[in-house]
């Protein structure tokens, strides 16, 4: 079993922290458990978690509707060992030694549901990998 200092730490950044890295910390920490510490922030976050994405993730067996947006801060950065953008563009702030990542995704804003699963679909099949790498 990993102590708290062996689990590696993801952190998962897009700009409102309403859609997709939410529905990626939710995959993470679900698949994830105990293995893995998880977080997500935006650069500007939103008022609250996309409903379409709420709904999708449901649909997925993962309930997401008390999340709130969170605002990136230097810590969070600094404090992750992988750090995974997902359309946030220059506004992460870039640190020595960590894992950068960056996934071209739709962005699910202004989506009705239909167009989330794929998006869903995809951040799933995603997150497996990156688990598959990191939570040995």
């Amino acid at each position: 079993m990993n102590t708290p200092a062996e689990r590696p730490s993801v952190l998962f950044v897009c700009v409102h922290n309403a859609g997709r890295s939410q529905m990626a910390a939710a995959f993470l920490t679900h698949l994830g458990g105990d293995r893995v510490q998880v977080r997500s922030a935006g650069s500007a976050p939103a008022d609250a978690v996309n409903p379409a994405v709420v709904e999708a993730m449901a649909e997925a067996g993962i309930d997401i509707s008390a999340e709130v947006p969170k605002m990136l801060t230097v810590e969070a950065v600094q404090d992750s060992d992988v750090v995974i953008t997902m359309g946030c563009g220059d506004s992460c702030p870039v640190f020595p030694g960590k894992q950068y990542l960056d996934w071209e995704l739709p962005d699910p804003a202004g989506q009705g549901v239909d167009a989330v699963r794929p998006i869903r679909d995809e951040i799933e099949k995603r997150i497996r990998g990156l688990l598959d790498e990191i939570a040995r």
